[in-house]
């Protein structure tokens, strides 16, 4: 039930913060832009931690080097950058950026697609794993536990951004955005950076912790890529699809979830079917 007359009494006002964080003449440093470095300085020196404990492998056979991780990071970022923006392109825009391809590399106009940045990564976790002798699974789970830091980063400087927003909504914690219009609607990107980056990491760390699943190679990674599909999935239910695109179905189906269906499905699949190596047993 709704109270039209007591609906702005009820709605949080809207943080001030600027998107920008820093800004020294034409150089400005944005909180997304600084969402994306700490992610990865995150995500590296967390894969370096997981790889130099021996607990955590089949046999303490360690199956990489932490140097090694060192040098994916390079590759890491070029995949994350290059697949965000190229699937962007693809999947949610690409009627513009065909009549106007000069966009493509306007990057500072933000656009940016999770799911092609993890298509992104996971063609440079491929290429790199085989270039090492590196098995690509481990290598795969080791990233994906630490990705949701830098995903929670991300949606909190989408909030800042005051993009992204959710759907119109009397719940006493609506806000007002400055770029959504004139009614509250959900911080559905609080509701996204709480389930993929604190929830999601927390379930991640007690797999490859208690659980010991790095053990079974692909587990991790699995958990990772349903989670966050899952994720996905719930808040779209909340959150205001983009407006060049709009429902593909009814009022209730949108881009974000065909894209994560796929994403659930291939999480289960490597769940169900990562097989713990065997214990080496002394002869």
């Amino acid at each position: 039930m709704s109270f039209p007359s007591l609906l702005p009494m009820a709605v949080l006002p809207f943080p001030e913060i600027d998107p920008v964080l820093v800004q020294i003449g034409p150089l400005a440093i944005h909180w997304y832009g600084l969402a994306y470095v700490v992610g990865i300085v995150f995500a590296w020196w967390y894969a370096k931690r997981l790889v130099s404990n021996p607990r955590l492998w089949p046999n303490g056979k360690l199956p990489m080097k932490p140097q090694d991780i060192d040098d994916f990071v390079v590759w890491a970022a070029v995949g994350v950058v290059l697949g965000g923006r190229i699937g962007y392109v693809l999947f949610y825009d690409f009627a513009r950026y065909l009549a106007n391809p000069g966009d493509i590399f306007a990057v500072w106009q933000g656009g940016m697609s999770f799911h092609g940045g993890i298509l992104g990564t996971t063609i440079a976790m491929l290429l790199f794993a085989r270039s090492r002798g590196i098995h690509a699974w481990s290598l795969f789970d080791v990233v994906a536990a630490g990705v949701p830091v830098g995903l929670g980063l991300g949606r909190l400087a989408n909030f800042i951004n005051s993009e992204l927003w959710g759907r119109v909504s009397d719940m006493p914690w609506a806000l007002v955005f400055p770029t959504g219009g004139p009614l509250p609607r959900h911080p559905s990107q609080l509701y996204e950076g709480l389930l993929e980056g604190v929830v999601l990491f927390l379930v991640l760390r007690l797999l490859t912790h208690s659980r010991l699943k790095l053990k079974a190679p692909r587990f991790v990674s699995g958990a990772f890529i349903c989670g966050y599909g899952l994720s996905r999935i719930f808040v779209e239910f909340f959150r205001e699809p983009d407006a060049h695109i709009g429902y593909l179905a009814g009022n209730w189906l949108t881009m974000g979830m065909i894209l994560s269906v796929p994403m659930v499905l291939v999480g289960v699949w490597a769940m169900v079917t990562a097989k713990a190596l065997p214990r080496h047993t002394p002869t």
